[in-house]
């Protein structure tokens, strides 16, 4: 019991920003539902729509992210873009890459509802995700968290 209260305990803020990045994931995709509704009524094409709700969907996340998640205060706008592109590459790949393979995966081969499949692929894409922000696209380099305390 001692070991797995030490390990809450050492991995604390770890678990808060988990669970803020779901709260943030949560919104966005609201967020993009709403923006992809719109789109769609407003007969622009779903593919097109979903581009843009997608983008949208991204962007948010990254504001959010860091400003909320992962308290990035680095303000070197080279580096944001670097942290953007990285943020919107790892939601492609979480979000349509490896999305569409899990989808495929639980629908055709595994003939689970296609209702239920993407909430199980959820579980496999919401961690890597937040594991690929928090050490790919916010990872901040030494020499940017030394400027950042002075």
């Amino acid at each position: 019991m001692k070991k797995l209260i030490q390990v809450f305990k050492d991995n604390k803020s770890s678990i808060i920003q988990f669970i803020k990045f779901g709260i943030v994931g949560l919104s966005n995709t609201f967020i993009a539902y709403i923006v992809y509704a719109f789109l769609v009524f407003i007969n622009l094409h779903y593919f097109i729509a979903n581009i843009i709700s997608f983008t949208v969907s991204v962007t948010n996340s990254f504001y959010w992210n860091k400003k909320y998640v992962f308290k990035d205060e680095n303000k070197k706008i080279k580096d944001i873009i670097i942290s953007y592109i990285k943020v919107y590459i790892s939601y492609s790949f979480t979000g349509i890459l490896l999305g569409n393979v899990l989808l495929y995966v639980f629908i055709d081969l595994l003939h689970i509802s296609k209702y239920i499949a993407p909430l199980l692929g959820l579980i496999i894409s919401v961690p890597l995700n937040f594991l690929l922000n928090k050490k790919w696209a916010f990872k901040q380099s030494k020499k940017n968290k030394e400027e950042n305390i002075i």
